[in-house]
């Protein structure tokens, strides 16, 4: 079995995972008869590799196919491609573990995710996040967080939760619930699909602008709708019929999404579907999903990923850290910074 750390250590979680050294970790998987079995339950699904571009080709496959994160212990530049996500410092490497180890599931399988939706489809790539993040709302990770929300109830809504202001040329649609900070709900979906929609319609041409309104963009899905649907089943079959993702990916190049304040969970992860973002100096984005026992269902990992590389996008899912627009800026998650 591959021995992924040392469980009688007291020391901090960095020191109780010895590196894999590229070579011993190539030699060890490229037997026919490797045993890539690990103790999941007792040990935390994590594999912590020492200069991992020196693994060999055969090596790297069966390491694509192992339920860890993959994590590359380095000192230098000489990153891999390979891994889940780069560390350059025990510190850092602890302070990752340590995110890990809250929601070790939800850790690996949006690792998992976003190792095999490179260079897929759209369709293809929604399909697969949609099934994870089913399976997910089922697990006892997604259970705990549920349990320590407690109950939210929201009153009806008079006000259209998307404000749709239509010219010649451009269309403005306004995410609408800024007393809420705009949060992303069934209902502001269905309406923003429905404008997307009838923007597809051919010979329509018009660039399309989208913004929130208040000083904040979008915090993401509604708190008082995680854990209504009836079952994990219906929810992905309201995601695969009730999506903006495909929308906006249709229409990616007529689009530019300014940004103010806050974009977590969906927000972020909608409009990096966009061909432009603008972000506001204030402007800070997140993915807060893995720390609920999730990982983002709102395209996330198929739109945010092919702005940023799949590396920075496991490190903002896996922390959940904060990112600010200069960040942002430098990753390439958004085009510009404007006041």
């Amino acid at each position: 079995m591959v021995q992924l750390s040392d469980q009688n250590t007291d020391a901090p979680l960095s020191k109780s995972f010895v590196p894999w050294q590229a070579e011993d970790l190539s030699d060890a998987l490229n037997s026919q008869t490797a045993d890539l079995r690990f103790d999941w339950r007792n040990e935390l699904p994590v594999l912590v590799i020492h200069e991992a571009h020196k693994l060999s080709e055969n090596s790297v496959r069966s390491l694509r196919s192992l339920p860890v994160v993959l994590i590359e212990l380095s000192g230098n530049s000489d990153t891999s491609s390979h891994v889940d996500i780069v560390t350059h410092s025990e510190e850092e490497l602890d302070a990752l573990l340590g995110h890990i180890a809250l929601n070790p599931v939800a850790s690996v399988t949006c690792c998992q995710v976003l190792r095999h939706s490179e260079n897929v489809s759209t369709d293809l790539g929604l399909l697969l996040e949609s099934v994870a993040y089913g399976t997910l709302q089922n697990g006892n990770e997604f259970e705990k967080w549920l349990d320590g929300r407690g109950r939210r109830v929201r009153p009806e809504e008079a006000s259209p939760t998307i404000l749709v202001n239509a010219g010649v040329e451009n269309v403005e649609l306004q995410l609408n619930r800024p007393k809420l900070k705009n949060a992303f709900s069934a209902s502001m979906r269905d309406s923003l699909v429905e404008a997307l929609r009838g923007l597809a319609t051919e010979g329509d041409g018009r660039s399309i602008l989208i913004t929130g309104k208040g000083s904040t963009f979008c915090i993401g899905g509604d708190p008082a709708e995680f854990g209504t649907v009836e079952n994990s089943a219906t929810g992905h079959m309201i995601r695969s019929t009730a999506n903006a993702a495909p929308w906006l990916d249709l229409l990616s190049e007529r689009i530019t999404v300014q940004i103010r304040g806050a974009a977590i969970g969906a927000g972020v992860e909608l409009a990096a579907f966009a061909s432009r973002i603008e972000a506001s100096e204030n402007a800070w984005f997140s993915l807060p999903e893995v720390s609920m026992g999730l990982i983002p269902g709102a395209g996330g990992t198929v739109s945010i990923s092919r702005r940023i590389g799949r590396q920075l996008t496991a490190r903002m899912c896996l922390t959940g850290e904060r990112v600010d627009a200069t960040t942002a800026l430098n990753w390439g998650l958004v085009d510009a910074l404007v006041e």
